[in-house]
C-alpha cells in the first residue's frame, strides 16, 4: 500500500511538472501582454508585471486591424475544417475496407504527400491559382488549406474505420438495411471520436498557418491572424512586444474555445461508442 501510494504521488508530481512545462509559455506571454514596452526590454525578466499595462489589447486591435484578420482567420478554418471533414469520411471509408490496387494506390499518394515540403511546390501553386483565377482569394486559400490536410486527417480517420468491427455492417445488413444507411446509422455515429479530432486538426492547422498565407495572399484586407501578427515588427527590426504579446494572446483565445467545445464533443463521442459497442 505503501509504494502504491508513493507511485501515485510521483505521478501526480511528473504529470504537475509536465503541465508546468507545457503552459510556462503560455504563461510567460500572457504576462508579457500586460507590460510595458521598457519592461519588456530591460534585462530583470519576471513572471508578475512591475506595472499592469492594459493598452496594449487596444494597441493591437486598432492599429493592426485585428479583428478583421480574426474574422478572415475563423472563415478560413472553419471552412478548412467543414470540407476537411466532409471530404475525409467517404475517402477514409473506402481506403479502410477496400482491399486491392486501389488502396495500396491510396497510401502510396498519402505517403508521397508527407515527402514534399511546401517551399518546393510554392511556386507551381502559386501559379495554378493565378490560372484559375483564385489567387489572392480566401477560397484559394481554403482549397490549398484543406489539400495540404487531407492527407495527414485521411490517414488519422481510416485508424478509426478500421478500428470498427465489420460484423457490425453484416449485421446491419442481415436486417435490410442498405449500405447507405449502414453507414448513416452505424458507421458514422461510432466514427464521432475521430470526426472530431479530424475537425481539432485541420482548425487548428489551418487557423495557425502562416507560410501558405504569406504566398498567396497580396491584400492587405485578406490578410490572416498570423500574417497581421508579423506587422508588429516595425522600422529597423524593432519589435513592439507589447502589442505583439496582446495580439498573440487574442489570437489564441478562438482556437481554445473551439477546441474546448470539440474536446467535449470528443468526449461524448467516445463515451457513446464504448456503449454502442
Amino acid at each position: 500500500m505503501r509504494a502504491s501510494a508513493s507511485v501515485r504521488v510521483l505521478q501526480y508530481v511528473a504529470l504537475a511538472g509536465f503541465l508546468l512545462f507545457l503552459g510556462f509559455p503560455v504563461l510567460w506571454i500572457v504576462s508579457a501582454s500586460f507590460k510595458s514596452s521598457a519592461e519588456l526590454n530591460s534585462l530583470t525578466a519576471s513572471l508578475i508585471p512591475n506595472d499592469w499595462v492594459f493598452t496594449n489589447f487596444a494597441e493591437a486591435m486598432d492599429r493592426q486591424n485585428l479583428l478583421n484578420s480574426a474574422r478572415n482567420s475563423f472563415l478560413v478554418a472553419v471552412c478548412t475544417m467543414v470540407l476537411g471533414v466532409i471530404l475525409t469520411l467517404p475517402m477514409s471509408y473506402a481506403l479502410a475496407r477496400l482491399r486491392g490496387k486501389l488502396r495500396a494506390a491510396g497510401t502510396v499518394w498519402i505517403l508521397a504527400t508527407q515527402v514534399f515540403p511546401q517551399i518546393l511546390i510554392i511556386i507551381p501553386l502559386f501559379l495554378v491559382l493565378r490560372t484559375l483565377l483564385l489567387n489572392d482569394t480566401l477560397l484559394g486559400l481554403i482549397l490549398v488549406y484543406v489539400t495540404f490536410t487531407l492527407p495527414f486527417t485521411l490517414w488519422m480517420m481510416q485508424g478509426y474505420v478500421a478500428a470498427i468491427p465489420r460484423d457490425l455492417e453484416d449485421a446491419g445488413a442481415m436486417d435490410g438495411a442498405g449500405r447507405y444507411r449502414v453507414l448513416l446509422y452505424i458507421v458514422f455515429p461510432l466514427l464521432r471520436p475521430g470526426i472530431m479530432a479530424t475537425a481539432m486538426f485541420t482548425f487548428v492547422s489551418a487557423w495557425n498557418e502562416f507560410f501558405l498565407a504569406l504566398v498567396l495572399l497580396q491584400s492587405p484586407e485578406l490578410y490572416t491572424l498570423p500574417i497581421t501578427l508579423r506587422s508588429f515588427l516595425g522600422a529597423e527590426g524593432q519589435t513592439q512586444l507589447g502589442p505583439l504579446a496582446a495580439g498573440a494572446v487574442l489570437a489564441t483565445i478562438p482556437s481554445v474555445i473551439v477546441f474546448a467545445i470539440l474536446q467535449k464533443k470528443l468526449t461524448g463521442g467516445m463515451l457513446a461508442g464504448a456503449v454502442k459497442g
